[in-house]
Formats: structure tokens, C-alpha cells, sequence
């Protein structure tokens, strides 16, 4: 299950109470993925969705809020492969509600209304409940969790909401702004997209509409991350350190060939003899291993002075 999906079902979860809160829910809901439809002469408005579970938990919403039932239609859609479930509110059977929701426009005609009603989201668990309903409604993630501790997957943190109306998108942003969470709009062909990027932004939007597991689930995802990325910088660095140790190496025991095959290793000072012994003998080990097994005492210093003396006469030897 997609993380997106999971959060969205753990929201569903969790029933709202207020009345206030039901109609911002359901206002949220249809600006973010309602559209109005004709059959015959019927106008409807319909929610589309591939949460099953949303359904019920509508159907539960109007019927405290009207007494009313709602008929209910499953509806495969070939969009990879997937299930996608229509729930449709005729416009003179739920007229009220509609109007109340304010997704409807009786001005000129009958028409979809995407200004949102402000009179509805004046309390804070009104704004909540919409932001709830505009993000079951039209969210999606590329957030992927890791399989395992050495697994990493390619996809960042991003999360995004789609709408053919520009002005919405602004009022979402705006009522999301409010509790200090702020994304990007951009179009993309023929609708507008509202992103998040910033991975605390979006666990502040998940923990503000009550996702809290999802939350929870982000948070060890992204200590993962970051604990395999701090392993990473570990091993790039030692693995950086040990090719250093081994070019070294390779030049000084160079050197002491040249040296040995030209005038011989036992022509050099006594401190450069010790040296050049030690290391033929330890081709592989680092300065501080040649520290521990040399006879005489050195310092890390005083060894790479004796190390550059020897390739300063291997190279006059050479010349």
C-alpha cells in the first residue's frame, strides 16, 4: 500500500463530530476532487475517489447532517489498474447540502463553484476538517519507505495537490500558510499543482490533519535515511583514507626499489635504513601501524620527513 493511500485511510478513521467541521470536510472534499455532470436532464455532483472507505464515511457525514441516504456507484476505471469508486448528489435532491458546501452556482445557469466558503472555516477544527477533505480528496506522494537497512530508494519527499483551478489552489495555500506550512504552485499542462518538498512541511500537514501514524512511520523513515547517509559518509571517507594509504605506499616502496637497485638500501643513513626496511617488510600498513612496529622512536611527522627524504633521492636518482 502506498504511503499516500495508508494516511489517507488512517484519517478516515477518526470520525468529526462538529457539524460545522462535517460540512468543511465535505466542502474540502468536493473543491478538491468534486465535478458536476449531466445525465439527461439530472445534474449531479459526483466525488471520485479509489478510497472505498471514503464512501461510507460521507454516507455517515450526510445522513447525521440531512437524515439522507446516497445511492452509491462502483465504477472500474482502466488507470493502472486500479479501482476507482463515483458517489453522485443530484442537484435537486441534495440541493441544500450542495449549496451549503458551497460547490454550486445558481447565477447563470447551474455551474461548478470553486470559490471556497470562508464562513465555514472560521473556526480552527473547520479549517482542519477542510484541509482533511482537500487532502483525501486530491493529495498524492512519491514517498517511498525503505525495505531494508542497505536498500535506498531513489524517490525524495514530495507531495502534491492537483486542481484545474488556479484560485483554489491560492486558498488552500493561504489556509495552509496559517499554520506556518508553505509549498509551491506551478502548471502543469492544463491544471495547477501545489507541492510540498520539504519533508517537516509535510509532517506538519500530516500531523494537522490527524495522519499521526503516518507521521510517526516518516520520522523513522527519515532517521533511516539519514543514519544510512552518516554510514555512507563513514565508509566514502575511510574507504578515501585507505586508497590514500595504499597510493602512498606504492610510491614510497617505488622509491626504495629505485634506491636499492641504484646504490643500495644500505648506502642511506641509518634512520632512512630503518625506514625503508619497514616499509618493504609492511607494504600495506598505514603510518601509524609503521609507528607501532619500528624499532626507533618516531612520530607520525618525523616518519613522513623520512618517507620524503627517500623519494627526494629516489628522484635525484632517477634524473
Amino acid at each position: 500500500m502506498s504511503f499516500s493511500r495508508q494516511s489517507k485511510i488512517e484519517i478516515l478513521k477518526e470520525s468529526i463530530e462538529d457539524d460545522t467541521s462535517m460540512l468543511a470536510f465535505l466542502s474540502g472534499l468536493f473543491h478538491s476532487c468534486g465535478e458536476i455532470g449531466k445525465n439527461g436532464s439530472v445534474y449531479f455532483v459526483s466525488i471520485v475517489s479509489d478510497i472505498q472507505e471514503l464512501f461510507s464515511y460521507v454516507k455517515n457525514i450526510v445522513n447525521k447532517l440531512y437524515g439522507e441516504n446516497i445511492e452509491e456507484k462502483i465504477t472500474n476505471i482502466p488507470l493502472n489498474k486500479n479501482t476507482f469508486y463515483e458517489m453522485r448528489f443530484d442537484v435537486e435532491h441534495f440541493q441544500q447540502l450542495l449549496l451549503d458546501v458551497g460547490v454550486i452556482d445558481f447565477s447563470d445557469g447551474i455551474s461548478f463553484n470553486f470559490e471556497v466558503n470562508k464562513n465555514l472555516l472560521l473556526e480552527d477544527d473547520a479549517r482542519r476538517a477542510f484541509v482533511k477533505g482537500v487532502y483525501i480528496g486530491s493529495s498524492t506522494s512519491s514517498i517511498k519507505f525503505s525495505e531494508g537497512a542497505h536498500k535506498t530508494e531513489s524517490t525524495g519527499y514530495h507531495l502534491e495537490f492537483v486542481s484545474k483551478n488556479h484560485e483554489f489552489l491560492l486558498e488552500f495555500s493561504s489556509i495552509l500558510a496559517t499554520y506556518n506550512i508553505f509549498g509551491k504552485i506551478f502548471e502543469r499542462k492544463s491544471d495547477f499543482v501545489f507541492y510540498l518538498k520539504e519533508v517537516n512541511a509535510i509532517i506538519d500537514l500530516l500531523a494537522l490533519v490527524g495522519a499521526n501514524q503516518s507521521v510517526l512511520e516518516l520520522n523513522n523513515e527519515l532517521a533511516t535515511r539519514e543514519l544510512r547517509n552518516k554510514v555512507n559518509r563513514q565508509v566514502n571517507c575511510i574507504n578515501a583514507n585507505i586508497n590514500k594509504t595504499v597510493e602512498a605506499s606504492l610510491r614510497q616502496v617505488e622509491a626504495i626499489n629505485i634506491i636499492n637497485s641504484t646504490i643500495g638500501i644500505e648506502s642511506l643513513p641509518e634512520d632512512l635504513q630503518e625506514v625503508a626496511v619497514l616499509r618493504l617488510a609492511n607494504q600495506e600498513e598505514s603510518l601509524d601501524e609503521l609507528i607501532k612496529l619500528s624499532t626507533i622512536k618516531l612520530t607520525r611527522s618525523g616518519l613522513n620527513h623520512r618517507f620524503r627524504k627517500l623519494l627526494k633521492i629516489a628522484k635525484e636518482l632517477e634524473e
